[in-house]
């Protein structure tokens, strides 16, 4: 073994040249090159891609402009390849863990495929169904389910008929499920069999308009207890309902470019979730965008899909694929990998099986990923883990250089790749920003590159992705070439597009994809968006920005993160948790901050084995619940978030000064973080209202 290992080093320190192909051909780093240029010669904008220069992108093809178009087209290229598949439950099993606790453990079968054509045919049958059943064209339908087939398949089906599809989070709470149905007023609603029992039942009442509830699932659905006037219908029932020769023969109204395509409600990280407009011009001209950044997409590519379809990113990455004739398959966050929480031991997880090429994802798993991976090598002998190390600094010094590495790849990080399936050749991250430690570790260990994204519900996703051939870390890349960007200057928060070295501003983003806007919302429709004098839409995004030498977008503040503490000093709370979120005793983190007072206080979820070493060692025992709230151990762990803090040099006014520790993680189920696991502050605030008056309190 140790001469194994003395050999990997050789060869690692001693690779010849042709192991290390440059990847591009040009002498300049790739990162360097310039990507975006302010098309009116001003630091302040706006900022085009340099293939966008004279206009921006809108269709992926002359003349194909709307969704059902795209879908059209795809189904008659690619009939018969494979296009939607899903895992059979082949059992479940109960499994006792060492605390006591029980979980619910599945055993998962292969994959089962539609074809393209099967999945054209069904969701024209589905709206067909949908028609005779009284939904009526440019009249709103809702869906309130998991990320699955059906889901696509009937969105699908509404993007046919011109029905304008409602999308709400699987994980909303009851009043704001009321709320998006009340404010659209759908007599349709599309949802599963656990979502109807367990949420949808609770709040039927408050929803008078709604006639029709279509379940997805085929498992054996009892109808008794709902309200009269209400009726349950299987998607079977309604897919033979649309295949009749009478309904088949209906004419079907297409849609228009500019008709509402989907209404697509936030996750209310600040609020009530808001209804946001989007048309088919909108999310054709994204996916365009998207597209251009993920070279070589087509037939032999496999997306793993496992994000909430009522959030724009996975439902434009989805979309992308259906433009390109990939492969879909289905997962969940409990399914994705062999150690995935609802995967029995010993069985395999989603990504084993399908062994994805393009995966999305938001900074949270990542996190997790690199947590894991990271305590893993902390655990190894001397002797591997000093081989890791090598072998990830000589990669990093590699890819700063353009270079590639091989024979690293296939000797060390082999293992690190195949917890993703060992495919994966293109990774984008979306949601929320992504630490540069994270997406260094993303493209060394899974040995592909990470796009880190920018967009918004509001801009159809649509903003920014970095371009895979650059491997520099804490931007967002360069507009795509859907949109433009431009800098408006915030002169209370101190950034200008004066700025040096860069100008700094307002992030505004306009052009094809910006969005029509918030439903019944006129008030905040004139508060964030705003055409031009030539008639182009822009949205104002209330995140701070810097445009680098080489057009890059960097964001480096939120307006509504900033708080001024009471001696006038301003604090970006975004800034702080996204320091100290590196922090391997920290698997999530909230700043909070009061004007009245003069220091930043901090709500931390501890990662529970970090913190249970650290414990033993300062001899503190206890149930999980009583090791967090011990105040010697907020104390142990306010130490070493200052220490962590001091080496991303942050101000001593940016530092927490106090801590209150959670024994409970933040999911979307609990209320405090959004699907994309964005902070809920509003939530939180209210959550920890008693500790926060603690930690005020006692000075």
């Amino acid at each position: 073994d140790h001469l194994k290992i003395n050999v990997c080093v050789f060869l690692l320190i001693n690779t010849p040249q042709h192991e290390n192909t440059p990847i591009s051909g040009s002498l300049s780093h790739p990162s360097q090159w310039v990507k975006a240029r302010s098309v009116s010669g001003r630091p302040a904008g706006p900022y085009r891609d340099v293939a966008a220069l004279d206009r921006l992108t809108t269709c992926l093809q002359p003349g194909v402009n709307t969704l059902d178009r795209v879908f059209e087209i795809s189904a008659q290229r690619f009939s018969k390849q494979d296009f939607l598949g899903t895992r059979q439950v082949l059992r479940e099993e109960e499994e006792k863990q060492e605390n006591g606790r029980v979980f619910k453990k599945v055993i998962l079968g292969e994959y089962q495929w539609l074809s393209y054509g099967q999945a054209y045919r069904a969701a024209r049958d589905f709206g067909s169904g949908l028609l005779a059943l009284g939904q009526k064209p440019c009249k709103n339908i809702a869906i309130f389910c998991e990320t699955r087939t059906e889901w696509i398949i009937a969105a699908q089906a509404c993007f046919m008929y011109n029905f304008p599809l409602v999308t709400l989070y699987s994980t909303l709470g009851g009043p704001a499920i009321a709320h998006g149905l009340k404010q659209t007023e759908v007599s349709h609603i599309i949802t599963s069999k656990e979502l109807l029992e367990t949420k949808l039942k609770l709040i039927l009442m408050e929803v008078p308009r709604l006639q029709h509830i279509i379940v997805v699932d085929d498992k054996p659905i009892s109808w008794p207890g709902y309200p009269r006037g209400i009726s349950v219908h299987s998607i079977a029932t309604i897919q033979a309902l649309g295949a009749k020769p009478e309904n088949v023969s209906r004419q079907r109204r297409s849609p228009c470019p500019g008709d509402i395509a989907v209404i697509m409600y936030t996750s209310g990280s600040t609020g009530v979730p808001k209804g946001v407009m989007i048309s088919h011009s909108n999310l054709i001209a994204s996916i365009a965008g998207m597209a251009e950044r993920i070279p070589d997409l087509g037939v032999n590519d496999t997306y793993i899909a496992y994000l909430p379809l009522a959030h724009v990113l996975e439902l434009s990455a989805e979309m992308v694929c259906v433009a390109y004739g990939c492969r879909i398959g289905y997962s969940s966050p409990q399914t994705l990998a062999d150690q995935s929480t609802k995967i029995k031991k010993g069985s395999k997880g989603d990504s084993t099986v399908l062994q994805p090429t393009l995966m999305a994802a938001v900074p949270e798993i990542m996190d997790r990923i690199y947590k894991n991976v990271m305590l893993k090598v902390e655990e190894m002998g001397v002797v591997q883990k000093t081989l890791f190390i090598l072998a990830y600094n000589y990669k990093m010094e590699q890819l700063a250089k353009g270079n590639r590495t091989p024979l690293c790849d296939k000797l060390v990080f082999q293992k690190v790749r195949v917890l993703l399936g060992g495919r994966t050749r293109v990774l984008l991250s979306g949601g929320a920003p992504l630490s540069a430690a994270t997406q260094r570790f993303m493209n060394i260990c899974l040995c592909c590159p990470v796009g880190q994204g920018y967009g918004l519900t509001e801009t159809c996703g649509a903003g920014t992705i970095s371009q895979l051939w650059d491997y520099s870390t804490g931007r967002v890349g360069a507009p795509l070439v859907c949109c433009e960007i431009q800098l408006k200057d915030w002169v209370e928060g101190g950034y200008q597009s004066t700025d040096k070295p860069c100008p700094r501003g307002e992030v505004l983003i306009g052009g094809p994809s910006v969005t029509m806007g918030y439903y019944k919302n006129e008030t905040m429709n004139r508060e964030n968006f705003f055409v031009d004098k030539n008639g182009q839409r822009w949205f104002c995004t209330g995140d701070i920005g810097e445009f680098q030498a080489d057009g890059c977008l960097k964001i480096v503040d939120r307006k509504k993160d900033l708080v001024k503490l009471q001696a006038g000093e301003y604090v970006s709370l975004g800034k702080v948790e996204a320091m100290l979120k590196n922090c391997p005793l920290i698997d999530n983190i909230c700043a909070y901050a009061n004007s009245d007072e003069s220091f930043v206080i901090g709500f931390v979820v501890p990662n529970q084995k970090q913190l249970l070493l650290l414990a033993e060692k300062r001899g503190i025992c206890g149930t999980w619940v009583e090791i967090c709230s011990n105040p010697v151990m907020e104390e142990e762990v306010l130490k070493i978030i200052n220490d962590t803090a001091l080496a991303a040099q942050l101000e001593r006014f940016e530092i927490p000064r106090k801590i209150c520790l959670s024994s409970e993680p933040w999911t979307p189920e609990t209320g405090l973080v959004t699907d994309a696991f964005k902070l809920k502050r509003k939530e939180i605030k209210s959550h920890y209202q008693h500790d926060i008056e603690r930690m005020y309190g006692n000075m």
